[in-house]
């Protein structure tokens, strides 16, 4: 098994293009030609990390946060970060790195985070926008059903909870083949009318060329006539933070001791109680502020994230339960959906979950 066999497992999940401008996800050090004898998966990369995966034959390490984010001018040794390369290196172990893409997916760390609490009705609390294109395309009338299920197969027509969704309408089509043609109807240079159809699907942009591969290895025309048409249209599953409904109403701090006992937290900080129930909850893995007014304006009770700073909590001004419940302690399941990920498609490898604790904050 190769690092890139894994890393197409998953990217295919949370595609690199997903990341946020100022990420640095992807395959950081080492050859994606490289045998992997085993895999790590971790939330940090620590001396610690680097020596378990040299301890259990571990020479592929998979993190959420990027070991490698601020630039580096020199690698000397001279802090944790330089001294992990050096290591990681000399023992020819490879570093992925699968941060923000995986934070943008709903199905990605924040769907851990609400597993955990059991929301249902979930959706995107920030969603993308400019990430969606409509392709159009003009296909012969009894090859139809055999395009449009080859696009839907490739990542297209999924809206919503929606698959396969699709547009067509009747019409013609009229060209005209020269003599180093070869149409797959009509004759050289003749005029040619072919009933066809209009086929429209809309599809995310990190699948238009596995889509547009999908739709010329389909079609049966030597020349397919398409369109693909940016739209401004946000994708409910792509983007920021989460947010979902408890099955059953629960009193505030009966849901923060909770959170408490899920989270394995030592402590939490909140907002004043507001003395209602907790019904509706917004979250947000990591570092979650910036969707403060997000949450507010999902109708939220209780917004659940971490690294809030003492101003922003004012921000909440009594219309939402904050819940600051650590950076780590949001984030730590995330690995467990690299594991699942990777044993779905290998169910035999050598994965192991790290056991080395990285969150740097202690509580005393």
């Amino acid at each position: 098994m190769l690092v890139s066999d894994v890393i197409k497992i998953l990217e295919e999940f949370a595609p690199l293009s997903l990341q946020e401008s100022y990420d640095n996800s992807g395959l950081l050090i080492g050859s994606k030609n490289s045998t992997i004898t085993g895999i790590l998966l971790t939330i940090d990369i620590t001396e610690d990390v680097v020596n378990e995966a040299i301890e259990n034959n571990c020479n592929f390490i998979i993190s959420h946060h990027p070991l490698i984010f601020k630039p580096l001018k020199r690698i000397v040794g001279e802090n944790e970060t330089q001294r992990c390369i050096l290591k990681l290196i000399k023992n020819d172990i490879a570093v992925y790195a699968a941060h923000t893409n995986f934070d943008n997916v709903i199905e990605g760390v924040n769907a851990k985070i609400a597993d955990r609490i059991g929301l249902a009705n979930r959706s995107v609390l920030l969603p993308m926008s400019d990430n969606l294109l409509k392709l159009i395309t003009y296909v012969p009338k009894l090859h139809a059903v055999s395009v449009r299920d080859a696009i839907f197969e490739a990542g297209a027509g999924n809206i919503g909870n929606y698959d396969s969704c699709s547009f067509s309408v009747e019409g013609f089509g009229t060209f005209k083949a020269n003599d180093l043609a070869q149409p797959f109807v009509g004759e050289a240079n003749k005029l040619h009318t072919e009933p066809e159809i209009k086929l429209e699907v809309i599809l995310p942009e990190y699948t238009k060329l596995k889509v547009l591969n999908a739709l010329l290895k389909s079609h049966p025309y030597e020349e397919p006539a398409y369109d693909l048409i940016p739209l401004q249209n946000t994708s409910n599953r792509l983007g920021a933070g989460l947010v979902g409904d408890l099955e059953n109403e629960m009193d505030e701090l009966e849901f923060l001791n909770k959170l408490k006992e899920l989270f394995n937290c030592k402590t939490i900080r909140h907002t004043n109680l507001l003395t209602k129930k907790i019904k509706r909850v917004a979250l947000c893995g990591g570092s979650g502020s910036f969707l403060l007014k997000n949450a507010i304006l999902s109708g939220a009770d209780i917004f659940i994230s971490g690294d809030f700073k003492y101003h922003e909590f004012f921000d909440a001004e009594n219309r939402i339960l904050i819940a600051d419940l650590g950076h780590f302690e949001t984030e730590q399941y995330t690995k467990h959906i690299f594991y699942e990920l990777i044993t779905e498609k290998m169910p035999t490898f050598a994965v192991r979950i790290s056991e080395t604790k990285t969150n740097p904050i202690n509580y005393l």
